[in-house]
């Protein structure tokens, strides 16, 4: 049985920068989670980050991707950590895939926010979807969902 590692505030675990979730409502969700297939992880707060906390975007440059916050501070380092921890608990339980929140600085798989605050997306992963992508890991949005479920079946067959 395939486990995943699930990002927290799908399960209602308010971990977000405002304090908030996004629940992520689906049977399939419901029915691994009983199954215990899920293991949880908010990377940002993993890395040390408090809720609430300021918003944060990651900021492309010429020569490394920074994370900097709504106040102009730079939190690479926290979102460094958080995907080193979400990588160690890949490694430790021998995960596969995980299912991360779209659009994240951390989690995104494949548009994040700009960096500018202006709620402009861009092509790009965040810095956790990254780290698990260049181990192997496949990763997922709650936009791909139900391809997950097809990869997890045809995996499991």
């Amino acid at each position: 049985m395939q486990k995943i590692l699930i990002s927290s505030c799908f399960l209602g675990n308010k971990v977000r920068f405002d304090g908030k979730t996004k629940t992520l409502i689906d049977p399939q969700i419901a029915t691994w989670q009983q199954q215990g297939r899920l293991l949880v992880i908010c990377p940002e707060t993993a890395g040390g980050l408090a809720v609430p906390r300021p918003r944060a975007e990651l900021l492309a440059g010429n020569v490394a991707e920074r994370v900097i916050d709504e106040l102009g501070n730079d939190v690479t380092k926290p979102f460094q950590q958080g995907a080193n921890a979400a990588l160690a608990l890949c490694q430790q339980q021998h995960i596969k895939y995980a299912l991360l929140k779209e659009y994240s600085p951390s989690c995104g798989s494949s548009e994040v926010y700009d960096g500018h605050f202006q709620g402009k997306k861009i092509i790009g992963m965040g810095v956790t979807a990254k780290l698990l992508t260049a181990s192997g890991i496949k990763v997922y949005s709650e936009l791909t969902l139900a391809k997950l479920m097809s990869d997890i079946v045809n995996i499991e067959m």
